[in-house]
This record gives structure tokens, sequence and C-alpha cells, in this order.
């Protein structure tokens, strides 16, 4: 899995976000950014994002839109699914 840290966010990245990214997060999420929101006043260094929670499968499970310190976001990775193949009977 790669980590890096993230500039400006754009649709479909995977972020990580922990403590670091903002007090909230205590428990570490995943999320899959949909876009950054420009018009919100925010203080310098942080940032609106909108996008969806993802689960361990990185299946989404709520949209959320969340408030976090730009530094503190780290650009995720996740493990791909491995689908099953059908069996074939014959």
């Amino acid at each position: 899995m790669g980590v890096a840290v993230i500039g400006k966010m754009t649709a479909g990245d995977v972020v990580c976000l922990t403590a670091a990214a903002s007090v909230q997060f205590l428990r570490p999420i995943f999320a899959r950014v949909i876009r950054e929101l420009p018009d919100r006043h925010t203080y310098h260094g942080w940032v609106w994002i909108e996008g969806y929670q993802l689960n361990a499968a990185g299946d989404a499970v709520a949209r959320r839109e969340l408030y976090v310190l730009r530094a503190g976001v780290r650009l995720q990775a996740l493990p791909v699914k491995r689908r099953r193949r059908p069996v074939r009977v014959g």
C-alpha cells in the first residue's frame, strides 16, 4: 500500500483520515473523494471535502462532508478486491 501526502484532492482519490487530519478521526477512516468544496470559509491549511466513507472492503457506506487539515490527509491505495470466478458445472 502506498502512502503519500496529498495536495489538491480530485474526484476518485482514496484518502486515509487520522487524528493528523482532525481530532474527529481518533479511529482512522478511509474516504473516496467526490470533490473539494471551494465555497466554504476555512482557516489557512484546512479544507472541506465531500466524499464517501469506505468500509474495510472498499465499499461506500456513507456520504459525508468532512473538514480536514490538508497536511494531515494521506493518499491511500486500497487493496484490490478479488473477484470470485464462477464455478463451471458440467
